[in-house]
């Protein structure tokens, strides 16, 4: 649960602002939507492995 201390003058468009970016820094959303489908281990490695492969090669210059 995400509490946001607003103060009375406050206006509320600000403590809205607030509220958005506490939770998108907490990840919610990107649990809630890995948490959706269940992926095994080993789908979720080899994509893990795929991804690091890629960045490798994008750091190598491979890609343009």
């Amino acid at each position: 649960m995400l509490i946001i201390d607003s103060k009375d003058c406050e206006n509320i468009d600000k403590a809205l602002k607030k509220y958005k970016k506490k939770f998108e820094k907490s990840r919610t959303l990107l649990q809630l939507r890995d948490r959706q489908a269940f992926t095994k281990p080993s789908v979720r490695h080899r994509t893990k492995v795929l991804k690091a492969i890629y960045k490798q090669q994008l750091a190598a210059g491979k890609f343009d």
